[in-house]
């Protein structure tokens, strides 16, 4: 079975070679489009995907790339968004200028819906079967709009400077960030056709490792420099953040229990994938 490296290595060469393209007189759309793809990223939600793939049926890995792409896309329009000066006003993404700063508003926010749409054009004309590719593009819709990112966005953007409960705020990041999380690895049991029970088992334990990464992200906001983490930082004061609500030490502590608790939720899992699954966490989270 393969590395962690060494499929993100190959989503990395696929992503390159299928980035999105358009031809027009426009001067510059087609470059800003595939922009933020192509500056880089840690591409967790591809790598999670591509590892349940890898772990159960690895003959599948290459069709599912094209699913991965779908999802990364999804997730690079969602931070193009929330950039945009209406919500975060942030100069910095992926230690890259954000589009409305390279260019303007307007082609900020249409590259953002441009690639929305095209992660399901993606899946769509994905080399897996019609009602596999139906399953997947009824997934990503529900977890990445109103019944999860999207919503989570707009309690996230109207509750600023108003505090939230701890309950509140795991409701919001479960939302916004949790639930894209846990669709990665969703889709990738599609793929594999795993069973129902299986597919709920992993599904669960993306939620906690949505969570997970909600944590850690505002740990590093409020302990890394902006070059650093590649984007603006000490941007949270304003944000419902766990560090915020808990404190830096609570945020830590709150990170240390989910790291057990997806340790524990582990030992559910088939073996490969709980071993693939563990040497993501150690790579992300325990580094």
């Amino acid at each position: 079975m393969r590395s962690n490296k060494e499929l993100l290595n190959q989503f990395e060469f696929f992503l390159q070679s299928h980035l999105p393209r358009t031809q027009s007189f426009h001067p510059y759309f087609e470059k800003a489009l595939g922009e933020m793809l192509d500056v880089g990223g840690k591409r967790f939600r591809p790598l999670l995907l591509l590892s349940v793939v890898e772990s159960i049926n690895p003959l599948l890995v290459e069709n599912a790339l094209h699913v991965a792409l779908g999802m990364e896309m999804m997730h690079t329009y969602s931070l193009i968004h929330d950039d945009l000066p209406c919500m975060d006003n942030a100069e910095l993404r992926r230690g890259h200028p954000t589009l409305h700063v390279s260019y303007d508003e307007t082609t900020a926010v249409l590259v953002g819906d441009a690639l929305n749409t095209h992660a399901f054009y993606c899946i769509a004309n994905a080399p897996l079967s019609a009602e596999i590719k139906v399953k997947l593009v009824s997934l990503l819709a529900s977890d990445a709009g109103i019944f999860g990112m999207v919503l989570g966005q707009a309690i996230d953007c109207f509750f600023e400077d108003k505090v939230l409960s701890v309950d509140q705020l795991s409701f919001l990041h479960v939302h916004k960030t949790a639930k894209l999380i846990a669709a990665s690895l969703a889709m990738g049991a599609l793929i594999c056709e795993l069973d129902k029970q299986n597919y709920e088992t992993l599904y669960q334990f993306g939620l906690k490792l949505g969570l997970l990464f909600q944590v850690q992200d505002d740990i590093i906001d409020a302990t890394y420099s902006s070059e650093e983490a590649g984007k603006p930082t000490g941007n949270d004061e304003h944000k419902n953040s766990f560090v915020n609500l808990l404190g830096l030490k609570g945020a830590v502590a709150e990170k240390m229990r989910l790291l057990s608790e997806l340790d524990a939720q582990l030992a559910k899992l088939d073996t490969r994938l709980a071993g693939t699954l563990k040497a993501v966490i150690d790579d992300y989270f325990k580094g």
